[in-house]
C-alpha cells in the first residue's frame, strides 16, 4: 500500500473538501447543504488560519479524508481547545486508520503549539461507529449538552 501523506489543506483542496463536507452532512444528518454557502465556508477557513485549519490524508495525489480544527479559548484552563469538525473519510478508505492518523497528527501539532489544553468534537447521537472510533482513541463523552441558536 502506498504511503499516506497527512498535511494541512491548501486552496487546491477546496473542491474535495466541499465534496467531503456535503457527503458527511448527507450521510450523518440527511442534510443537503447549500453549495455556495458551503464553498464560501470552506474557503473561509482555508484563508483565515486564525479560525483554524483543515488536515487532509492524501495517497498518490488523491484525498482520502479530512478534518477541520477550530479554536476555542478556555479561561478556566488558560489554554485553547481544538474542536475537531467536519470529519470525513471516503468510503473506499474507511476502516484503514485514516482518521486515527489524522487525529495523531492533530495531537502532534497541538503539542508543538504548547497552549492546547484539550480536544473536543461533537458527534450525532445515532452515529455509534464514529463514537466507538473516538473512544478507542482515548476520547470520552463529556458531561455537557450542546445548545445552539441562530444569531
Amino acid at each position: 500500500m502506498a504511503e499516506i501523506n497527512l498535511r494541512r489543506a491548501e486552496e487546491q483542496d477546496l473542491e474535495a473538501l466541499v465534496a467531503f463536507n456535503q457527503a458527511m452532512a448527507e450521510e450523518t444528518e440527511g442534510k443537503k447543504l447549500d453549495q455556495q454557502v458551503l464553498t464560501n465556508g470552506v474557503r473561509g477557513l482555508l484563508q483565515h488560519p486564525e479560525y483554524g485549519f483543515y488536515l487532509v490524508a492524501e495517497q498518490q495525489g488523491k484525498l482520502l479524508g479530512s478534518l477541520a480544527v477550530t479554536f476555542e479559548w478556555s479561561d478556566w484552563r488558560n489554554g485553547v481547545f481544538w474542536w475537531i469538525q467536519s470529519v470525513y473519510v471516503s468510503h473506499e478508505a474507511r476502516r484503514q486508520g485514516i482518521y486515527s492518523g489524522l487525529y495523531s497528527r492533530v495531537q502532534e501539532m497541538a503539542e508543538q503549539q504548547g497552549n492546547v489544553c484539550g480536544f473536543r468534537l461533537y458527534v450525532e447521537k445515532e452515529n455509534e461507529i464514529a463514537q466507538q472510533t473516538y473512544e478507542k482513541l482515548g476520547m470520552q463523552e463529556c458531561q455537557y449538552y450542546m445548545y445552539e441558536s441562530k444569531a
